[in-house]
């Protein structure tokens, strides 16, 4: 006599199925937590960079803490030639925070995909991949554009928000607990833009906390060992 099959645990099955083909759900939340405190140090360099390269007259650093008088202000209100001049470092700082933040994610996300007997580069990772990239690349120039035409105080704010709507618009390829950091983001932009003054410290909170948030979210939702 065969065994009677249990309708619920096919239907489970299925959509398990179904799920691992159309999203990548290997995403794992070390890279996150990883990735922010990479976006916590870079966002602490560059304020201590610009900290200590704006001085008075009287060759004191202007400003105490993040945002009030701080570099950044005196790089927003100084002229176009210290922008110019600043871009470089502001761009490589940039850059370097990106690739360093992408290798620690790639790392993580590697080994949960392995542990799940999934490829990482399978055609769900390249439609995620894409949507994440290409509104990223078209923020990251349209960010370039503001702080060359004088705009310096909305990049960050441009950031954040071009962020958020790339995690919406990837969240359709992957676990839904990404909308929650795609909307904290945006949320985070729109305040951002009302106080310039304070960009690192909105950057920090974006990309640092928010990451870490997100992936201590996702680690003890989806790979924290359940105990004995």
């Amino acid at each position: 006599m065969k065994p009677a099959v249990d309708p619920l645990a096919q239907l489970t099955e299925i959509r398990a199925i179904m799920e691992r083909s159309s999203r990548f759900i290997s995403l794992s939340g070390l890279s996150g937590i990883g990735a922010g405190v990479v976006a916590l140090a870079g966002a602490a360099f560059g304020h201590w960079y610009l900290h200590t390269q704006f001085r008075g007259t009287g060759g004191e650093v202007y400003g105490n803490s993040i945002g009030e008088a701080s570099g950044f202000v005196q790089l927003m209100e100084g002229s176009e030639a210290d922008r110019l001049a600043t871009l470089p470092f502001l761009l490589g700082l940039a850059l370097g925070t990106v690739l360093l933040a992408l290798a620690v994610a790639f790392w993580f996300t590697r080994r949960r995909a392995q542990q799940d007997g999934r490829s990482l580069w399978d055609g769900v990772a390249r439609r995620l991949f894409w949507s994440l990239a290409l509104p990223l690349v078209a923020g990251g120039l349209f960010c370039i554009q503001l702080y060359v035409r004088g705009a310096a105080g909305l990049v960050v704010p441009a950031m954040l928000l071009f962020y958020g709507m790339a995690l919406l618009n990837a969240s359709k390829y992957t676990v839904d607990e990404i909308k929650l950091l795609g909307y904290s983001l945006l949320a985070l932009g729109l305040v951002a833009s009302l106080l310039p003054n304070y960009a690192f410290l909105f950057f920090a909170l974006g990309f640092g906390l928010g990451h870490i948030g997100y992936g201590l979210l996702m680690y003890n939702r989806y790979e924290r060992a359940p105990r004995p």
